[in-house]
């Protein structure tokens, strides 16, 4: 296996989602709490890194072995397993070995801060097993969209916290919502690109009981829900009031990438531009919140 099959396996490109999370999550801790442990962000980091990646590597094996993904309707070349005879068992090692290696760096996390940590982690990798593996897949119903968010968005960022502070804030989860609904986004652009294949495949995404056009009035209001919220938290108080302008900066770079999005479509044709899009949309939203934080803190 080459080096570049192995990246999309594990679709290394698409790790700006959880590093993105992680790394605003770790940066509300410098700025609200001036607390930093460099040994902690790095452990944390590689395990963040590890799960996601597997979870991807998971992804890629069920969604192979079970058909959804097939020559004819996926035009992705980054479906390996598809498109170039990667063997399937090569992805299902690979996705296995790097739950092991999240698995280790997590029980040495969860000695220097809080054994909960053991519980926590574990229940997340299950979640990324069960997202596409298991008898009831959770990406072949209409939950997919919520779990993404809950679980890369608010948990990870609420998790990059506390291993920061060693201490749990209920303003951490409002503050995360932005996050979540923008991780719910992306996968909702991705199944709204896909509908017409999911459907053959048997699945019930939300963008397949949606429909086109509802999926897009969907998708365009968790948009807009995400950077209203982003603007409120500072006139409430719950982030720096630095974030304002880096907020409204933001969405008006956001804003007319998403008119783009919606004007081509949601297609299996436009997938690639459409995904790149979104991506985009995300992480200006971290880099300009990341920015606005430490700023805030110097």
């Amino acid at each position: 296996m080459k080096f570049t099959q192995f990246n999309r396996i594990v679709e290394i490109r698409t790790k700006i989602i959880s590093m993105g999370t992680f790394l605003t999550g770790s940066l509300f801790a410098l700025a609200t709490a001036q607390s930093w442990s460099w040994s902690r962000f790095l452990v944390m980091l590689l395990a963040v890194l590890f799960v996601d990646m597997g979870t991807t590597g998971f992804n890629s094996y069920f969604d192979f072995i079970n058909g959804t993904d097939r020559a004819q309707y996926n035009l992705e070349k980054d479906k390996v397993l598809v498109h170039e005879g990667v063997s399937p068992s090569l992805a299902l090692l690979i996705s296995v070995t790097l739950f092991i290696l999240a698995a280790i760096l997590g029980l040495l996390l969860a000695h220097w801060t809080s054994y909960w940590l053991i519980p926590i982690g574990g229940v997340s990798m299950m979640v990324g097993f069960l997202y596409t593996g298991g008898p009831y897949p959770i990406s072949r119903t209409p939950f997919g969209e919520l779990f993404a968010g809950g679980f890369l968005g608010s948990l990870l960022f609420v998790l990059s916290y506390y291993v920061q502070t060693l201490t749990f804030k209920w303003s951490a989860i409002v503050v995360s919502l932005p996050l979540l609904l923008l991780i719910g986004e992306i996968l909702m652009v991705n199944n709204s690109c896909d509908r017409i294949a999911d459907e053959i495949a048997g699945r019930r995404t939300l963008a397949i009981l949606l429909g086109e056009q509802k999926s897009v009035i969907a998708s365009r209001s968790i948009l807009l829900g995400a950077l209203l919220i982003q603007l409120l938290l500072p006139l409430l108080g719950l982030i720096p009031m630095v974030t304002l302008p880096f907020t409204i900066g933001g969405a008006l770079l956001a804003l007319p990438i998403w008119i783009k999005m919606e004007k081509r479509g949601f297609s299996l044709e436009t997938k690639g531009i459409s995904m790149g899009g979104i991506s985009k949309i995300y992480l200006i939203h971290c880099l300009f919140f990341g920015v606005a934080l430490l700023i805030s803190y110097f």
